[in-house]
Formats: C-alpha cells, sequence, structure tokens
C-alpha cells in the first residue's frame, strides 16, 4: 500500500516538474544564457555591444506592447526612453550629491515611474484617436519634447547633455559599476525581469482584450469594453517599460543627450520591430539584437550602414511582413511532423543566388559611394578584402552580373520552394489530421 501511494506521490510530483519546466524552462533557459554569454564573449566591444541588446531589447518589447499587441502605430515612442533616462541622470546626480545610500541597480525604477508618468499625460491625449491620427499625435508630441530638449538646458543639458558617474554611488557586495562585465549583469538582470513582466502581461485577461482592440475595435465596444480606455493603459505600461530602457542607457552610457530621444531613435525601435516580427513575442527580441549587431558591425565596414538598414526594412515589410519570428513560426508544422527536412534544401538551393544578388547589389552602392562621396580619396577601394578602382568597368560588369543573375536564379528557385514548402505543409496537416 505505502508502495503504490510512493508511487503515486513520485509520478504527481514528476508531472508537476514537467509542468514547471515547461511554463519556466524558456526563462530558466535565458538566465543561463546570459549568465554565460560574457565568458564566452569576454572582449569590450563583445560587452558593450550586448549591453545595447540588452536594452534594445527592453525597448522594442514596451513598443510592441503598442503595436504589435494592441495595433498602435506610434512615430513618438523614444520620448519615453529619452524622458526615463533623463531623469535617472537626473536622480543618480542627486543621490550622489545627497549622499544617498541607494545602489545603481533601483536607479532604473525612476525611468520606469517616469516613463509611466508622461505615459499618463501624453497618452490622455493621444489615445483619444486611433489609427492614423494617433500616429499623428505621437510623431507630434515627439517633435515637441524633442525641440523641448534644446531650449530647457536646465533639463536636459543643451548638446553637452546630462553626465553621471555610476560609480560613486553606494558600492554592495563590492560592486562599483566600474568595469563594464558588472554593468553588463546589470542590464541582463533587468532585460530579463522586464521580458517576463511583459510576457505574463500578454497571457492576462487584459493583454487579451489588447489583442481584441487590435484586430476588431468595433466588436470590442460592442460587448462593452472602453477601448479608449484599453489603449491608454497599453500606452501607459509601454512607457514604464521605454523609461526602464532609458534608464539603463543613462547608466551604461553615463551620458544621456537629445537625440537619444528623437526622430531617429524612435524609427530606430520600428525597424528592430518590424524586422524581427510586429505581434509576436520573440519578434522584437531577434530584432533588437540583429540590428545592434548590424550596426555595430556594418558601422565599421561601410559609412553607408544606414541606407542597408533602410533596403531590409523595406524589403521585410514587403516580402515579410510577419518578420523573421513569423517566418520561424510557419516552419514549426513541418519540424514537429519531420517535413521540414524536405525543404531546407530547397531553401539553402536559394539562398545561394540571394547572396549573390546582395552581393552585386552591395558592390555597386559601395563602388557609387566611392565615386561621389568619397571622390576626394580617389578611385581605390576595397570591398570584402578585395583591393581594385571602383571606376574599373569589369567591376561593374561583376556587380551587374552578380545582382541580375542572382535575381533571376532567386525568383526562379524561390517559387519551388514556395512549392516545396506548400507540399510539405499540406502534408503535415495532412498527418496531423489522420493522428
Amino acid at each position: 500500500m505505502s508502495d503504490t501511494t510512493h508511487i503515486q506521490s513520485s509520478g504527481r510530483l514528476s508531472g508537476r516538474g514537467r509542468g514547471i519546466l515547461a511554463a519556466y524552462g524558456v526563462w530558466i533557459a535565458a538566465a543561463v544564457v546570459l549568465l554565460v554569454l560574457p565568458h564566452v564573449f569576454s572582449s569590450g566591444l563583445a560587452l558593450s555591444t550586448m549591453c545595447l541588446m540588452g536594452i534594445s531589447v527592453i525597448f522594442a518589447l514596451s513598443y510592441n506592447m503598442l503595436l504589435g499587441q494592441t495595433g498602435m502605430l506610434s512615430f513618438g515612442h523614444a520620448v519615453f526612453f529619452g524622458l526615463g533616462g533623463f531623469l535617472t541622470a537626473h536622480m543618480v546626480n542627486a543621490a550622489r550629491g545627497a549622499d544617498a545610500p541607494l545602489p545603481l541597480f533601483v536607479f532604473p525604477l525612476v525611468g520606469a515611474a517616469t516613463g509611466l508618468v508622461f505615459g499618463i499625460v501624453f497618452g490622455s491625449v493621444a489615445t483619444r484617436r486611433a489609427g492614423t491620427a494617433f500616429a499623428m499625435i505621437t510623431l507630434g508630441i515627439g517633435e515637441l519634447v524633442a525641440s523641448s530638449s534644446h531650449i530647457l538646458h536646465g533639463v536636459f543639458g543643451g548638446e553637452e547633455g546630462v553626465t553621471i558617474n555610476r560609480t560613486k554611488l553606494l558600492h554592495l557586495f563590492g560592486w562599483s559599476f566600474g568595469p563594464q562585465i558588472q554593468v553588463y549583469y546589470l542590464i541582463a538582470a533587468w532585460c530579463l525581469v522586464a521580458a517576463i513582466l511583459m510576457y505574463a502581461l500578454t497571457r492576462t485577461p487584459f493583454g487579451r482584450i489588447c489583442n481584441a482592440v487590435r484586430d476588431n475595435p468595433e466588436r470590442v465596444r460592442f460587448t462593452g469594453y472602453n477601448t479608449t480606455m484599453v489603449r491608454f493603459m497599453a500606452y501607459s505600461l509601454s512607457g514604464l517599460f521605454a523609461g526602464v530602457a532609458g534608464g539603463l542607457a543613462a547608466v551604461n552610457f553615463e551620458i544621456m543627450n537629445f537625440s537619444q530621444m528623437g526622430a531617429a531613435q524612435s524609427g530606430s525601435v520600428i525597424l528592430m520591430t518590424y524586422i524581427g516580427g510586429v505581434g509576436n513575442f520573440a519578434g522584437p527580441i531577434i530584432g533588437a539584437i540583429l540590428v545592434i549587431y548590424l550596426q555595430v558591425m556594418l558601422s565599421d565596414v561601410t559609412g553607408l550602414w544606414q541606407l542597408y538598414f533602410g533596403l531590409l526594412f523595406v524589403l521585410m515589410v514587403l516580402y515579410a511582413p510577419e518578420g523573421i519570428a513569423g517566418l520561424l513560426a510557419k516552419q514549426q508544422p513541418l519540424w514537429r511532423t519531420g517535413q521540414l527536412r524536405r525543404v531546407v534544401p530547397w531553401y539553402a538551393l536559394a539562398a545561394v543566388p540571394g547572396v549573390a544578388a546582395l552581393v552585386g547589389l552591395s558592390l555597386a552602392i559601395e563602388m557609387s559611394y566611392q565615386l561621389t562621396v568619397n571622390a576626394s580619396d580617389g578611385p581605390e577601394m576595397s570591398f570584402g578584402h578585395v583591393t581594385f578602382d571602383a571606376d574599373n568597368p569589369l567591376a561593374w560588369a561583376a556587380a551587374v552580373v552578380l545582382f541580375a543573375g542572382g535575381l533571376w536564379l532567386f525568383r526562379r528557385i524561390g517559387r519551388r520552394a514556395l512549392d516545396a514548402y506548400g507540399a510539405a505543409l499540406a502534408n503535415a496537416l495532412a498527418g496531423r489530421a489522420a493522428s
């Protein structure tokens, strides 16, 4: 009898353990990865890049609360990022001057409170309208605050900005936050906590109502919900998390200036969210990591890195509006039923001419840049560790052949890949229905 009871209790415990692992396994794995990463990539550049990625992940996820979850396109989201960062910087300086016993890791809460307060203030105006009107109002708010930063020098520091010294605060456990690895762990911890909170919010009834307002606001209004209040709450909460990202940016850079809440910053978060995948929780994470990595890597290679970002954004919106996360999500049915192996060879085959077309286009762009903007340096240039003259007809012929030929082959093979995907998906659905 006791053996039977022990077996049953063990089964219940193991089942409970599997449930906990299924519910929290992703976050546990994420925490382990964040702990291990600086020991794998330990260079100063790698640590600085990962800090930027962590800040951008929070910022992009906060924007996804608006656009992806509630369907609100905002052109002024950097306002909360910038204001959160500026108020955090001022509070750090005030705490340092008053010798307040406050450790550095609590100051992103100042950014959170700032983002929430201004989210409530601006949201009370902006969320009275939806769609295009809302987008234009947020654009106006963004420009209003950005222009005010040039006037209110006492708050925003003018062109010099507001600087801090993060090492002069209370040290706990011997951490001064002088070494970049300590700043990395601070950002990583806040990134994990913020991501968990934002994901938990999507699983609540409020998160579901946000999705309903995005998909069919008229029906939501008909069922008795106040869609304006739903948009207002989503706007305010997104401001809170954007303020956290701004506070972490102030801690990381030890300076805040007006450029960090301008139109370029708002455009950057839109870029991250769209490239990663709007509406998919993992999308902004993927987009933020990819955009920051490309920004850091490409800025050392070419002065036209922003042009390439623009081209990438246009291509994603035209041909993959669901983003990278959406493309990966489409492969899940094939992966679960073992049909993915039927389409992977086609994907790999289509990738070869696709890369060739991109190389040809990049070569033509870089040669044009060398002959126009960098004309004073002469025609000699380097592309892919190969040195040649930008006015060489053979180089232009190679660019044309690579681009035109690669694009033609990519389109032909791409159609075959799509047909293979359709057939594999049909088999996967048929197999699932049979089982």
